[in-house]
């Protein structure tokens, strides 16, 4: 009689534990998700004043290639790309971005980005390697966001990088990428001299379209040579 009670007693408080973890799971199954919290976690580009270098913006969050592309990692092999703000004013008011098909393979530092400007052609080589995953049809649709959201809605693709390791060794040093762009910007204030102090707007901050008064042959030549190194 007494092993019967004490095994009844046992199974009691067993059932008892058990609708006390189900309820306590459903309760913390109901608790709302701070979607602001968790958006904030994977911000991809930060608002820094320190994100300026002479004028144009240059968000110390992403990694940078020569050829003015910059990439931010998505996830594990996962690498959104686009290209970087003094790029999107150079290209200026184009009418047309052509971006690689998903599933196409690039090679880093080879030709992918077209732009079209009243009829000319200039192109941008891709700072990654590897499976495009996802064009960006918004910029395809609206390609003024290359110029005006280089580093959000402007974004071009995301790739599938096999060799994270091979790309991030052929991007720009971070402790280098401050100077690489001053002198970029010099470079290009000495091969136009007339522009030199006259393309920024009111604050100190560069003009939508660098190449406004140039000739389309020397807007071909100036992005070629500023684009594909």
């Amino acid at each position: 009689m007494t092993v019967i009670l004490v095994l009844a007693t046992f199974l009691v408080f067993i059932a008892v534990d058990t609708i006390l973890s189900r309820r306590k799971a459903r309760q913390v199954s109901a608790e709302p998700i701070d979607v602001i919290a968790e958006l904030q976690k994977t911000a991809p580009v930060s608002m820094a004043a320190t994100d300026y270098v002479d004028g144009f913006r240059l968000p110390e969050t992403l990694r940078y290639h020569s050829g003015h592309g910059w990439v931010m990692r998505e996830r594990r092999n996962v690498w959104r790309v686009g290209v970087d703000e003094f790029a999107g004013k150079l290209a200026g008011h184009i009418e047309k971005i052509e971006l690689p098909k998903a599933g196409h393979w690039v090679r880093q530092g080879q030709k992918a980005i077209a732009v079209v400007r009243n009829g000319e052609r200039a192109e941008l080589v891709s700072p990654v390697e590897g499976e495009i995953v996802e064009v960006n049809s918004e910029i395809v649709n609206d390609p003024s966001l290359l110029r005006s959201d280089p580093y959000g809605r402007g974004w071009v693709m995301t790739v599938f990088c096999h060799d994270e390791e091979t790309t991030l060794r052929n991007l720009l040093p971070t402790n280098l990428v401050r100077g690489w762009m001053r002198e970029t910007v010099a470079r290009f204030y000495n091969s136009q001299p007339a522009l030199a102090g006259a393309v920024a707007a009111d604050g100190g901050l560069p003009v939508d379209d660098l190449c406004a008064a140039f000739p389309e042959s020397d807007w071909k030549r100036i992005t070629g040579e500023f684009f594909l190194q």
